[in-house]
């Protein structure tokens, strides 16, 4: 079973995916369909559901708590330990990026064998050498 981190810009898509600046949501909604089917196992940094709610507060916040409930109930497991905080720090200095998104991609390195889907291309560019991670536009339901 695949492990994957989901960082903000891919969760986002499952709660506005009729808008048109957003773009690869049929990879995103694949993903959610997998998680439904059990196929990809996800973990996640303890703040995930607090940064999406503040998305979702900023762009339509009349919907905002029904979907932070609708989120929560997913259950998603967390990490949480001193050693991702360094290492998001560390990657924060190290590519110039804020911390929110560093510590996805800390989670994924820390948990091994995990990888991080991001559809946040200007931290993919700088950060893509690192490993762990995947841009949500190339994700397939096709790979193994």
């Amino acid at each position: 079973m695949k492990s994957m981190v989901l960082d903000a810009s891919v969760i986002i898509k499952w709660v506005f995916p009729e808008q048109a600046k957003e773009e690869h949501v049929p990879q995103a909604l694949s993903i959610l369909r997998d998680i439904q089917l059990g196929t990809i196992k996800i973990i996640q940094p303890i703040p995930w559901l607090v940064e999406v709610t503040a998305v979702i507060v900023r762009l339509q916040p009349k919907i905002a708590i029904e979907t932070f409930d609708l989120l929560s109930a997913m259950s998603f497991p967390t990490i949480e330990t001193a050693e991702v905080s360094h290492l998001a720090c560390k990657l924060s200095e190290r590519y110039d990026h804020h911390l929110f998104d560093t510590l996805y991609h800390a989670a994924a390195l820390y948990q091994g064998n995990t990888t991080l889907i991001t559809a946040d291309e200007k931290y993919f560019r700088k950060a893509q050498k690192q490993g762990s991670i995947r841009r949500l536009a190339d994700f397939s339901i096709f790979d193994d």
